[in-house]
């Protein structure tokens, strides 16, 4: 974590729980991040909290610290029952979720506490197994908490704290009256402490907050620009036909140590994914369609260095920590600016540069002067070089990592093998022609 995004508020400085304290020591995590040196002490106090900040500033150790911390110096209800949870975080998405559950289990090593993560596509009778045997945190996307809860695999009536963390993006996906639902089932507003985060606070946001909150202290880091400082944008005006050869070039030209490509459908991201891989790049495809565990085996191999490109649709865009990606590429412009605000934050994360270059063809044009407005500034227009709409030459391949014939079939991160005028089209099969009896071969007779 850099300095510059440090503040001088030590986590010591905090009256902790010593085994919370100590996790948060193996984790690295000693100065607080603004948005976490603001939340905190009103939090850790047990007050409402609606923080806002930019993304990849610290809010989900924000809001863990806070809930671990009441669970450990608090004791639960005396009527608590075996599968009765005392904390519930809910998120909008898949990967958020287990992003959430990935940094709980880490600061709270030392605590005892018992995660359950709950998400739709995997897995749905151990996860329900998992609730039977009870947990103290539940972290959950909505649809398959509520299937649960309707079956009466656990209750809510323990529930002593409650976190909804980007919650702009529950309304965005249409889940935010699963969420009123299940706020609805736990216990009243002034008996639980209730924390929402987001990068952004929209007035409907707001709304929920005082509606199912117990006076919520709104408190939002203030910067200059809604997007983060430290990455650099830029943008290119391409014809739709150029799209490709300009994404390639600039690839080979920025030579960036990890890349996420954006595109807006998933027509979009078969399409660009087959192009960076007849070019020799290790690409893979996330979409909404893509099954849960092929997704987070690809997610694992890109953090790993095992695929230089993620061509993503904004599934990815938002909850998702992945280190050192140095280039985001908005490939398809986004169609509002809180979508091109989560884009390009999965680079330059706590303090780290990047730089996120975007297309505005003429499909996508259209979405700039919104985008604009949003982020209150002009994206700095670059020339595209006449060379850089011409096809680059196939990368050598002899880099590429081999896997095995079952992973590369499921997860498609490998280069294709390519020839002149054949390029990622697999090798023909050879026939073997079928000598008529009696005929001898043109040689015989040479």
């Amino acid at each position: 974590m850099a300095d510059q995004v440090l503040t001088e508020i030590f986590f010591e400085q905090f009256d902790l729980h010593p085994h919370l304290a100590a996790g948060l020591a193996d984790c690295g995590f000693t100065r607080c991040t603004p948005i976490q040196a603001l939340t905190l002490p009103v939090a850790l106090a047990g007050r409402d909290v609606a923080g806002q900040a930019q993304t990849g500033t610290g809010k989900t150790c924000a809001f863990l610290v806070a809930v671990m911390n009441r669970l450990l110096t608090r004791t639960a209800i005396p009527e608590r029952g075996d599968n009765d949870p005392r904390a519930v975080i809910l998120a909008p998405t898949r990967e958020l979720a287990i992003q959430i559950d990935k940094d709980a289990r880490a600061i709270g090593r030392h605590t005892g506490l018992r995660f359950a993560l709950i998400y739709g596509g995997v897995d749905y009778d151990k996860q329900r197994q998992q609730l039977r045997d009870g947990c103290d945190v539940i972290i959950a996307t909505p649809g398959r908490l509520i299937d649960y809860f309707k079956q009466h695999v656990f209750s809510f009536r323990a529930v002593e704290a409650t976190v909804i963390d980007e919650a702009d993006r529950m309304f965005d996906l249409g889940f935010i009256k699963d969420v009123r639902y299940l706020l609805r089932k736990m216990p009243p507003r002034e008996e639980r402490q209730g924390m929402l985060f987001s990068a952004t606070l929209s007035y409907r946001v707001l709304e929920l907050a005082y509606e199912h909150m117990n006076q919520p202290e709104k408190l939002s880091v203030e910067t200059e620009h809604v997007t983060a400082d430290r990455v650099r944008q830029q943008v290119y005006f391409p014809a739709k036909e150029e799209k490709v050869p300009l994404l390639l070039n600039l690839l080979e030209h920025c030579n960036p140590q990890r890349s996420i490509v954006f595109v807006n459908t998933r027509a979009a991201a078969e399409r660009v994914t087959e192009r960076l891989k007849r070019h020799g790049f290790r690409v893979g495809a996330l979409s909404g369609d893509v099954p849960q565990a092929k997704r987070q085996k690809l997610l694992e191999r890109f953090k790993k260095g095992e695929a230089d490109v993620l061509v993503a649709t904004d599934v990815a865009a938002r909850g998702l920590h992945i280190p050192d990606v140095t280039h985001v590429f908005n490939y398809d412009l986004p169609q509002d600016g809180e979508d091109y605000v989560h884009r390009i934050g999965r680079t330059a994360r706590l303090g780290a540069e990047g730089d996120a270059i975007s297309f505005a063809c003429d499909l996508y044009a259209m979405n700039l002067p919104d985008i604009e407005r949003y982020i209150d500034m002009k994206i700095p227009v670059q020339a595209i070089e006449p060379a850089w709409l011409h096809m680059p030459p196939v990368r050598a391949t002899a880099h590429a990592v081999r896997h095995d014939a079952a992973d590369e079939a499921d997860e498609m991160v490998q280069p294709a093998t390519t020839t002149h005028g054949d390029a990622g089209k697999p090798p023909a099969k050879r026939r073997r022609r079928r000598r008529k009896p009696g005929l001898a071969s043109p040689a015989a007779g040479a």
